[in-house]
């Protein structure tokens, strides 16, 4: 089974190193500001009792500890401020393209390695799911070092026939049924697919949703070289296209950016963050710029 990071484990390892050293921070700016919503407190724990003071809510006796005493106690309760975070990574066949040595997977993939490393530095809660044409793996969220690697390992792995299609609305359909508390998402697509927009919203609408829209240079712009067989990689179909037209080259622009402002658009009419990740970027720089956006720093 082919693997995808094995030539950038290094390199990799040395991004996460460098990620690690701001993960703390990263954690500290979700808390104060990036994503408040994560901490008004996913739901409330029972801790014990203590004695009654002349300032408790007398709703918060414990009528029962309190007749065993023969004094008043109250309840305590602690909120559970764990982050929970979850990646939907789109591995259908349109990922494995890119245009300067560099594939979409490959970025999609070292972004995830990155985010799943720093958040179990932040002893957080993980999970995923994978999927091209079908769901491929699914892992609800737990914690430790053993589901992390587990998820890593899975990553690594190219699957030897990719199934055509995309089914970006079932998965992230699936991350809603996995996912019992409110989380942050992350999900790394390129959304050259239909019907994701309602499940987004459902998504959005109970978890802190960042819609990570993998891009390529030649997504907007074209060598001109006369006119070339292009090939559909979901489809199969085969096409000539005239790229040395000025006619065209402007097209393919307008189409780009037309797809560019709908998905911008629709993330932020439904609650989610849009984020983009170009195949020639360090996602390093792209993640710790996002996280400081959003801590207003």
């Amino acid at each position: 089974m082919p693997h995808l990071l094995d030539e950038n484990r290094d390199r990799l390892v040395r991004r996460a190193m460098l990620l690690r050293l701001s993960a703390s921070a990263i954690a500290d700016n979700m808390k104060n500001g990036a994503f408040k919503s994560l901490y008004r407190g996913q739901g409330i724990e029972f801790s014990g009792v203590r004695e009654y003071t002349p300032d408790d809510n007398v709703r918060a006796i414990d009528w029962n500890v309190t007749a065993r005493m023969g004094k008043p106690f109250i309840k305590q309760y602690e909120e559970d401020r764990e982050l929970q975070v979850f990646f939907v990574l789109d591995r259908s066949a349109s990922m494995f393209s890119g245009s300067k040595g560099r594939s979409r997977i490959v970025a999609a993939s070292e972004a995830t390695a990155l985010l799943l490393l720093a958040a179990e530095q932040n002893a957080s809660a993980t999970g995923a799911v994978f999927f091209d044409g079908k769901i491929r793996y699914s892992y609800a969220p737990k914690t430790g070092r053993a589901q992390v690697m587990t998820i890593l390992s899975h990553l690594d792995q190219v699957d030897d026939k990719i199934v055509s299609g995309s089914v970006l609305a079932n998965a992230l359909n699936g991350a809603g049924k996995l996912l019992k508390k409110q989380s942050l998402v992350f999900v790394f697509s390129d959304f050259r697919t239909s019907e994701w927009i309602q499940p987004m919203a459902r998504l959005s609408h109970k978890h802190d949703v960042v819609a990570v829209r993998v891009t390529d240079p030649a997504d907007t712009e074209l060598p001109a070289i006369g006119t070339v067989p292009f090939k559909d990689s979901e489809t199969g179909e085969l096409r000539l296209l005239p790229t040395s037209s000025s006619a065209f080259q402007q097209a393919w622009l307008s189409d780009s950016r037309q797809r560019t402002d709908f998905w911008h658009a629709e993330c932020l009419r439904h609650g989610a963050y849009p984020l983009t990740l170009s195949t020639t970027e360090d996602a390093v720089q792209v993640l710790s710029r996002f996280f400081a956006r959003r801590s207003g720093i």
